[in-house]
């Protein structure tokens, strides 16, 4: 079994090296390259999922529909796709960048720390979700105006780069299939 791997960052963007996953996240998490993905249906219908309860980072709490890390020397496109297929079964995806210079910094309550440039990315299908249990504990579609809404005003406990992410996502227009698509160029050059 090979063992997965992340992409350390230097500041710029580039990436400086690789760590195991297994053991990248602790209090003192190296900057390292993620993605984002937000998963709507034709009607403009979102999936959040909630994370498995036995994840290092964040179990149990809701968030948008998958996120991941992309594999040394992978395309990040294709490393959204390859983690939709994996944590929910959907397949033949575009993911499409929508905010290609996200970059945030978490700590959970017991110390460990996200430290991540994740770029985030929407695709649009009419696949359902079919949650694998080592990575989804459940999934849930709404309107995306009253997921939005509900992140904004607090009502909704949800992951900390899921709401810094609907701040963002919100200013690009309310309905989330007629966002604008970011140039690649945008992006981290480690994720370039």
């Amino acid at each position: 079994m090979t063992v997965e791997q992340v992409v350390l960052l230097a500041e710029n963007g580039t990436a400086i090296g690789v760590e195991d996953k297994a053991v990248v996240h602790h209090a003192d998490t190296p900057l390292h390259l993620a993605f984002s993905s937000y998963v709507f249906d034709a009607s403009g219908g979102f999936w959040l999922t909630r994370r498995a309860l036995h994840k290092k980072t964040w179990p149990g709490i809701w968030t948008n529909t998958c996120c991941g890390h992309p594999l040394p020397a992978e395309d990040v496109t294709s490393a959204v796709v390859r983690r939709l297929s994996d944590e929910l079964g959907m397949s033949g995806l575009v993911p499409e960048l929508v905010l290609p210079r996200f970059r945030y910094r978490a700590v959970m309550p017991d110390g460990i720390v996200e430290n991540e440039m994740c770029p985030v990315f929407r695709v649009v299908t009419d696949a359902l979700p079919v949650p694998n249990p080592d990575e989804v504990d459940s999934t849930e579609r709404m309107p995306w105006a009253e997921f939005a809404s509900s992140v904004l005003d607090g009502s909704r406990d949800i992951s900390p780069w899921c709401r810094l992410q609907v701040a963002e996502l919100v200013e690009l227009g309310p309905d989330p299939l007629k966002w604008p698509v970011a140039s690649p160029e945008d992006l981290p050059p480690a994720a370039r």
